[in-house]
């Protein structure tokens, strides 16, 4: 476990994980929460879900990332 999370906090993982998370996260966002956004009747546990909105493809990023390295540092 130690060595994923040692790739996990690799710069170069952390980055394309983050600009995921923007792109799909706002997609999710404007998906599910267009309409209360528009007429402005977002409460606060709709804030709550916005972010763990973003948290989800971040990690599904990561964890993408983390594995396709760990593969491919085994094969070399």
């Amino acid at each position: 476990m130690n060595g994923w999370l040692e790739v996990a906090r690799r710069p170069q993982v952390y980055r394309r994980s983050r600009r995921v998370a923007l792109l799909v996260g706002t997609i999710l966002v404007g998906i599910n929460y267009f309409d209360r956004i528009l007429i402005g009747n977002v409460g606060g546990i709709d804030l709550v879900k916005m972010l763990l909105t973003y948290c989800v493809p971040f990690c599904v990023s990561t964890h993408a990332s983390v594995s396709a390295i760990i593969e491919q540092e085994k094969g070399n």
